[in-house]
């Protein structure tokens, strides 16, 4: 008997209807003699409706009491798919973050899990009830508080209860079919990837693929977990995510899986920096101890006259703010000129193992976005990735150059999305 764990999103469980026809899926998976575990989000928009809710009561609602908030939505979830299953004539029982054994550190909003010990879980199992969990949530070690895993933190709860469990798959099901070679959204003859590996997956969810979150991709590669993207809406195979490439596939594979795009950026840039060892170490490391991310990082060649630099970098532009006054609190120690922010950007990247083997892609891509009359501001590559930064308004056109150049667009529509935000 098989064992898998399978991830609901909240377009899967928006309503009643929507729950009864996933507790339906659920029940042919158990009933075709699987032991199956299940992690659920919130429904719809749900916790975006207790953040705002919460913002009305207070402008700045304490992390503790918000956890505690947030984490309401995935239980009515959990026991709502429960119940459903039961009427199917079958066993469900449901457990929040903490009840399933996911321990996180002590962070409210983004706590990350240090261990998972699902005895609860596999007691049900061994008693031939399906497991339900609430995603998203756990229980910190040390202060024993409620902590939610920030964004993506369903998809992180599955694959680290799969990985605990020694499943033999996780299924991660959303709104379309699988992982697409560019956003539907956007170009509509993108093509189904029939499998990624974990780099490549790594590689288009940090530059701005949502249909799966880094850190859950991250763990799946830890624990060597094959994870399969796929509907909700849909008996269609989807996308596996592996650690190498199928046998039997073609001798050659694509050049380019996929292309990520992301509008979410800011980019900062420092001006007037001074060219001397330590400086770079000492921004960043501010930067670093208020726990904001950097994406890519370019510092000009210094002025031979001026000994001077400039210094630019991304990062979300929610941090944005915070990030700009962090650094102006240097300007006296460092002695730069000013700094600049930038809202309007946005990033595009090329993601595929095959680039490693296949000189003139770079020439190739950098041709597309001049053909289509895209200014590239900034330039990061990787030795499977190939990211730049352009203005916001140029990003979608961007996308579609160079998706036709390297030839991914399939010959007929393959996307539907079913519902949500179908990236």
């Amino acid at each position: 008997m098989g064992l898998i764990v399978q991830k609901f999103g909240g377009s899967s469980v928006a309503d009643a209807e929507s729950i009864k026809r996933v507790a339906a899926r659920i029940a042919a998976s158990k009933r075709s003699g699987q032991q199956v575990v299940v992690v659920v989000s919130a429904m719809g928009d749900t916790t975006d409706e207790l953040i705002d809710l919460a913002n009305q009561v207070s402008p700045m609602p304490n992390g503790r009491e918000l956890d505690m908030l947030l984490t309401a939505g995935e239980r009515i979830s959990m026991a709502l798919l429960a119940m459903a299953i039961s009427n199917l004539g079958l066993e469900a029982r449901s457990f929040t973050g903490s009840q399933a054994g996911i321990i996180t550190t002590s962070t409210h909003g983004r706590a990350r899990v240090i261990d998972v010990t699902p005895g609860r879980i596999q007691e049900a199992l061994a008693e031939g009830a399906i497991a339900i969990v609430a995603g998203f949530q756990g229980v910190a070690q040390d202060t024993k508080d409620i902590t939610t895993l920030g964004r993506g933190g369903s998809d992180t709860t599955a694959v680290a209860l799969a990985a605990a469990l020694d499943a033999d798959v996780c299924e991660i099901y959303t709104d379309v079919d699988g992982v697409f070679s560019a956003d539907p959204r956007i170009v509509p003859t993108a093509r189904k990837l029939k499998s990624v590996t974990y780099e490549e997956m790594l590689e288009l969810a940090a530059s701005g693929a949502k249909v799966l979150h880094l850190r859950c991709v991250e763990y799946a590669r830890r624990f060597n977990l094959p994870i399969h993207v796929r509907s909700s809406f849909s008996n269609l195979e989807g996308t596996w995510v592996v650690k190498d490439q199928p046998e039997g596939g073609s001798m050659e594979q694509a050049i380019i899986s996929g292309i990520a795009h992301d509008k979410s950026e800011a980019k900062i840039t420092i001006v007037g920096v001074p060219d001397r060892a330590g400086v770079a170490a000492r921004i960043f490391q501010a930067i670093a101890d208020a726990d904001v991310n950097i994406d890519m990082i370019v510092q000009n060649v210094s002025a031979a006259a001026t000994g001077l630099t400039d210094i630019s970098f991304t990062l979300p532009r929610t941090e944005g703010s915070r990030a700009t006054s962090i650094v102006q609190k240097l300007q006296g120690e460092i002695g730069f000129q000013s700094i600049q922010y930038d809202d309007q950007i946005g990033k595009l990247s090329l993601i595929g193992a095959g680039m490693r083997s296949h000189p003139g892609v770079t020439a190739n891509f950098f041709a597309a976005m001049a053909s289509a009359g895209v200014n590239i501001e900034m330039i990061s590559t990787s030795e499977i990735r190939i990211s730049i930064v352009c203005r916001q308004a140029d990003v979608e056109r961007a996308v579609q150059a160079a998706h036709t150049a390297f030839d991914l667009d399939a010959d007929q529509i393959e996307a539907v999305v079913y519902g949500g935000s179908g990236i």
